[in-house]
Parts: C-alpha cells; sequence; structure tokens
C-alpha cells in the first residue's frame, strides 16, 4: 500500500461534478482514476517515443510455438 498524501487543492466544481459522473465515484476515488490516467499516458508517451529505435532480433514462429504443448 502506498503513503497517503493529504493534500487542499483548488478544483473548478463543474471539472469535477463532470468528472465525478463519468467515474460514478466519490471526490477522492475520481481524482486517484485521473492521476493513473496521467501516469499511464506517460509511459504511453515514453514507449512512442522509443518507436523505431529498439532493434529486437525476433524469431516469430519460434515464439508462437513455445506456449504449445
Amino acid at each position: 500500500m502506498s503513503t497517503i498524501k493529504r493534500t487542499t487543492a483548488n478544483l473548478p466544481e463543474d471539472l469535477l461534478l463532470d468528472a465525478r459522473s463519468v467515474t460514478k465515484k466519490g471526490i477522492t476515488e475520481t481524482l486517484i482514476y485521473g492521476l493513473q490516467l496521467v501516469k499511464r499516458t506517460g509511459a504511453y508517451e515514453k514507449a512512442q517515443r522509443l518507436r523505431g529505435k529498439l532493434s529486437l532480433d525476433i524469431d516469430l514462429g519460434l515464439s508462437r510455438e513455445r506456449g504449445r504443448s
């Protein structure tokens, strides 16, 4: 479990209400969900920057046969 950081923030009420109507959850859960989306977006963008820069030598046929018995 992560350490909890209690914080105060000034948020646009209409934005918070709209976000809560989408998540169907409370304020804390909605904010956590939004922060997780920001984190995932950052990881996705980092992966996209690597696109075309990694050289992988993979035998796809052999790789596909590995899980079969």
